[in-house]
């Protein structure tokens, strides 16, 4: 039933945007390679790489699945214009903001993200243009997926615990920050719903198109998306009466500020943040002293050991 799924919202979200040659390879694919499915990768005069869980395959003219690149199908200008095109209904001056940024999220949440030529102003990006590749990352909402995680972050009272979650990159930190947001918001597995929001400063927890979350975040959950961090924390202090701030991937002085703001003022923090384990973490001086602070209760370590989400350790810094 999974892999149906998958295989459905894959056809219908991700493969119309894809150059007409490309999807036309894809689209007879069984349902277990579209449920393993994680990104697709587009590189001018290099092979169609297909991302499914930790191996790179890719596809030949025949349609064959395979680890061969010397038989691969070989992307070409025409490919990443036409695929560009379709993202942006032909008119990156309407998705221009966008591109600035590197990505455009396309319905249903999954993220398009671009390289080409950078134009710099100053110290502010102007544009990307003459564009050499670009990813379709694939965005899945594991419901459930939490579930397990969500009685270590409360306290005696039912109240949400200041929570970090610590990985490398492609360990599910995100789809784990999505199912506890929603679970938190509807009150599921807790003794009570929390008011959440969501500092979406790259459009990946939420998913948002044109500011709509395409992914379930939880009914009391508001969503600032495309928002910076810091900035965001004290917007939603100051007007939306958040009783947890669920965001992704802090590392920037400004981030932790606002994080001791909204700590101060008594609201909740779950954030994630890019590390191997919790001595990684503690050798950057930003996180050595917020750990030291014990502003956070909980820090939850996550791997691919068994697949994304592995909880590898959780830690008890209140007590």
């Amino acid at each position: 039933m999974r892999e149906e799924k998958d295989a459905r919202i894959i056809k219908r979200e991700i493969l119309p945007y894809l150059a007409p040659g490309i999807a036309k390879l894809l689209w007879g694919k069984d349902d277990k390679f579209f449920a393993g499915l994680e990104e697709i990768r587009l590189r001018i005069k290099s092979p169609l790489i297909l991302k499914i869980g930790d191996r790179d395959y890719t596809i030949n003219r025949r349609g064959e699945i395979t680890t061969r690149l010397d038989d691969a199908y070989v992307v070409e200008g025409e490919d990443i214009y036409r695929s560009i095109a379709s993202i942006s209904d032909n008119s990156l001056y309407a998705f221009e903001e966008d591109i600035k940024k590197g990505f455009i999220t396309i319905p249903g949440g999954h993220r398009v993200g671009l390289a080409g030529q950078v134009v710099y102003k100053g110290n502010n990006i102007c544009i990307l243009k003459n564009f050499s590749s670009i990813c379709f990352r694939v965005a899945r909402e594991i419901k459930g997926c939490a579930k397990g995680l969500l009685p270590y972050l409360i306290d005696k009272n039912g109240q949400i615990v200041n929570t970090l979650l610590i990985s490398p990159p492609r360990c599910g930190k995100t789809t784990i920050l999505r199912d506890l947001a929603r679970m938190i918001a509807d009150g599921i597995h807790i003794p009570f719903p929390h008011n959440v929001v969501i500092i979406d400063e790259r459009s990946e927890i939420a998913g948002c198109y044109q500011g709509v979350p395409q992914l379930e975040v939880g009914v009391r959950t508001d969503v600032l998306d495309a928002c910076p961090k810091a900035l965001g924390m004290m917007m939603a202090i100051r007007s939306l009466s958040p009783e947890v701030i669920v965001t992704d991937e802090i590392g920037r002085e400004e981030d932790i500020a606002s994080i001791y703001e909204c700590i101060n003022a008594g609201v909740a923090v779950i954030a994630t943040v890019h590390a191997r384990n919790i001595e990684e973490l503690e050798r950057r001086v930003l996180f050595k002293e917020l750990l030291k602070s014990k502003s956070f209760g909980r820090g939850v370590v996550l791997s691919r050991r068994q697949g994304p989400g592995t909880v590898e350790a959780v830690y008890r810094w209140d007590d």
